[in-house]
């Protein structure tokens, strides 16, 4: 042992006896809190991740290894076979690509829509801005499937003003399309936009407002105050919504079954790999058969992992402004 380090420990010691014990006391507290911590953690983290490290191990087990009682977490015969299987099942390459065109398209006009209307409740007094308020609140608290019924039936005889009809003689369907969700992410009323302006809402809000005052001194108009001053700044919460859109939308199936059921979607494919499972063997073997549960859960699983990967590789390139975002956004009422 080094002399510092002798004379370190017995400085130690001398102080905690000059305190009665005192020191040794706290040192072993902190040192019990800490391990706790390290437990707790690493319990909530242990919850999260294993189901997800199960679904990992099941993807690649074979049929036989569902069954086998000594075959738990390690894949006795490792197999690619379950992902191959789930690809052509979900239609995943074809099924991949619209999910990304449309969840980056949907989640850019969400982006822009709820970015100036975040921007304005925070910073501007209009008519009735709190009742508004209180409106994009209930987009939040109340799910879509309340206003199913509305939306179809909107959609299905879809008309502006009575203009439509005046000018074709009948309404559009407009059912069928992606064409019905973009409407519906530009007027605000989309899936979660409710929760992405008041996320960006509460994010202006902790902006000073001496930016903005500078500006204006210096000749900037609103506009080019806020695409100069304000949109720098708001990187953070801007980037943290746009990696919510992108996801739930990547996942969602109300919208897509509503909209898009023709259309190949990861989220709907996802939904009927059971089913197609099932097709799938009967063509094969000319036979109906009943897909035992096991096999039938493993391939699920393989396709769930295939679904959220694209996801995990998004969030890594993203997840620094994702955190930042999450840290500076306030709950300034």
């Amino acid at each position: 042992m080094s002399k510092a380090k002798v004379k370190t420990f017995d400085n130690f010691w001398e102080r905690n006896r000059a305190s009665g014990g005192y020191l040794l006391k706290k040192r072993l507290l902190g040192y019990g809190l800490s391990f706790a911590r390290f437990i707790l953690l690493f319990g909530m983290c242990f919850m999260i991740l294993q189901p997800i490290l199960n679904k990992i191990s099941v993807s690649f087990m074979t049929e036989a290894d569902l069954y086998n009682p000594i075959v738990i977490s390690i894949p006795e015969h490792f197999t690619t076979d379950n992902y191959k299987l789930a690809a052509e099942l979900m239609n995943y390459r074809k099924g991949i690509v619209n999910s990304f065109i449309i969840s980056l398209t949907i989640a850019i006009v969400q982006i822009l829509v709820c970015t100036l209307v975040g921007y304005g409740f925070a910073r501007f007094d209009f008519p009735l801005k709190k009742f508004w308020f209180v409106c994009v609140i209930l987009v939040i608290l109340i799910p879509p499937q309340t206003i199913s019924s509305s939306l179809h039936l909107h959609f299905k005889f879809f008309d502006i003003l009575g203009l439509i009809k005046l000018i074709r003689g009948d309404t559009i369907n407009l059912r069928g399309s992606i064409l019905p969700y973009y409407l519906l992410s530009a007027g605000c009323m989309g899936l979660k936009n409710g929760l992405y302006i008041y996320m960006i809402r509460q994010f202006f809000r902790n902006i000073p407002a001496d930016m903005e005052e500078a500006a204006y001194v210096d000749g900037c108009g609103t506009l080019k105050t806020f695409i100069q001053i304000m949109l720098p700044e708001a990187k953070p919460i801007i980037t943290s919504c746009f990696l919510f859109a992108f996801v739930w939308q990547w996942t969602d199936g109300f919208y897509a079954r509503m909209f898009m059921s023709g259309t190949t979607l990861v989220s709907t494919s996802l939904s009927r790999i059971v089913d197609s499972l099932g097709a799938y063997i009967q063509r094969i073997t000319g036979v109906k058969t009943t897909i035992s549960i096991a096999y039938s859960n493993c391939i699920l699983a393989t396709g769930t992992l295939m679904i959220i990967l694209p996801l995990i590789i998004l969030y890594l390139f993203a997840q620094r402004q994702f955190v930042e975002s999450i840290s500076s956004t306030g709950i300034k009422m």
